[in-house]
């Protein structure tokens, strides 16, 4: 497989840094926060953000799409579609938790095949290439050896209609508790994958996901020698809203707890 265009990474390094820089500069600070939704909420910077990668992309690559997630698609007929999310935990960074990044992606011809993540907090910077790697501020990165469900450190999130599922979802949460070490929830879905790619967490679910949300940590768990499909095991697509990541070992077992809990379900 031939690789990216090196300018490709470079463009989302620079872009994913970029927002991370502004998103610590106003971190804790009075900002606007609107409501989206019940519990979903945006803030200034999250628009400021978007505005500024948008520039970005277009100055650079003219002729690309850009989807993201505040202000939708822009851009036709091409074979390059950036996917960014300007402020991934935006509930965490309205709170004043110090868990959020900035993500982004770029599909040619459909097919993930560069990402970049970035945790101003931890000053961490994820990338992936498709095909050469994935790494942590230049170091190589490597999911974890953990082979069985019970040593595992599993790690998901709530979708922003949780209120009209909480059967479902605090159900199958329940599964993965009583057969894992212990689950985390963190508030962030790119910073979920990137640690999974990275080794400190085992495995990852979630539902109602957006492209935007887990194109970028996808590519890297993968890249990362992970695996990633549905939670029902199907091969994983990226605007199918829902995702299953693991280092690999524990991928099966992961998708039979998952079957399991909804087989049993009325």
């Amino acid at each position: 497989m031939t690789a990216p265009d090196p300018q490709f990474l470079a463009t989302a390094i620079e872009a994913v840094v970029r927002a991370g820089e502004l998103q610590r500069s106003k971190f804790g600070s009075r900002i606007r926060i609107d409501k989206k939704g019940a519990i979903d909420l945006v803030t200034e910077v999250d628009l400021e953000v978007e505005r500024m990668v948008r520039a970005l992309i277009a100055a650079r690559f003219p002729g690309h799409i850009v989807l993201a997630e505040e202000m939708g698609e822009t851009g036709v007929d091409s074979r390059y579609r950036w996917v960014f999310d300007p402020l991934d935990g935006t509930t965490n960074y309205a709170h004043g938790i110090p868990i959020f990044c900035a993500t982004l992606a770029l599909e040619i011809d459909g097919v993930p095949s560069v990402g970049a993540v970035f945790d101003p907090n931890r000053n961490e910077l994820f990338t992936a290439e498709r095909g050469v790697g994935a790494w942590l501020n230049g170091e190589r990165l490597q999911v974890s050896s953990t082979a069985m469900l019970s040593e595992a450190i599993l790690v998901t999130g709530f979708p922003y209609d949780v209120r009209e599922r909480v059967d479902d979802l605090l159900g199958l949460f329940g599964a993965y508790l009583s057969r894992a070490r212990a689950v985390r929830r963190l508030g962030s879905a790119a910073i979920d994958l990137c640690w999974t790619a990275a080794g400190r967490m085992d495995g990852f679910w979630e539902h109602s996901l957006k492209a935007w949300d887990v194109m970028a940590g996808a590519l890297i768990v993968q890249e990362a020698g992970g695996r990633v499909t549905g939670i029902d095991g199907s091969d994983w697509k990226p605007y199918a809203g829902h995702v299953l990541a693991s280092n690999g070992h524990l991928h099966d077992e992961m998708v039979a707890v998952a079957r399991q809990f909804k087989s049993a379900r009325p």
